[in-house]
């Protein structure tokens, strides 16, 4: 007998919970956003092939994790995807293909209608592959964004930023990795 009273107490208690929390429960507004842009390789080290610009793409699906209610301004966390290409400088050097993933968070500092200013940063799996050679090198990448999101009355959102990334790639038999430093100067819409 005590065991029943126990078991319906518990599931009175577990059930009035749940409806307790019915009204907190808020489907979490999600964002797309896909930009294109110039990347410039600027320092390296331990990396002897000449490329320094290129282009590059990048997807990504975000969820909305604060400023819900407009009240403060908005936060986001995204999983991005993109492919970067760069192009030799001179007829020595080869073309680099890097494919990169991973996670990015992203902070609007304004609640401004129309131009809202943000900064971000993100922590990616970076693959590297160079013509001509036989497999890829896989590292991380972490990058730092600036930029200004412009909204229109139409729900999307342009966006320009400034980004730096920095790239590093371990070597066989070689203690020292390979070090990549870039700034991507990239445009954007968000929908």
């Amino acid at each position: 007998m005590k065991q029943k009273v126990f078991i319906l107490i518990l599931t009175l208690f577990i059930t009035f919970n749940i409806n307790a929390q019915d009204s907190l429960f808020v489907k979490v507004p999600k964002q797309y956003s896909f930009e294109f842009g110039y990347r410039n390789l600027f320092g390296q080290s331990n990396f002897v092939n000449n490329t320094t610009h290129g282009y590059g793409a990048l997807f990504d699906y975000a969820w909305q994790l604060s400023g819900f209610k407009g009240k403060k301004a908005k936060s986001f966390i995204t999983v991005p995807m993109g492919y970067t290409v760069l192009l030799p400088d001179n007829g020595a050097s080869k073309q680099i293909n890097m494919l990169n993933y991973g996670w990015t968070v992203r902070h609007e500092l304004s609640r401004h209608p129309k131009v809202v200013p943000f900064v971000g940063y993100g922590l990616l799996l970076n693959n590297m592959r160079i013509d001509g050679t036989e497999g890829s090198l896989f590292g991380h990448q972490t990058q730092f964004d600036l930029g200004i999101n412009f909204n229109t009355n139409t729900g999307l959102k342009y966006f320009a930023k400034i980004e730096y990334s920095y790239t590093s790639y371990p070597q066989f038999n070689e203690p020292e990795r390979i070090r990549l430093h870039y700034f991507d100067f990239r445009f954007g819409i968000r929908f």
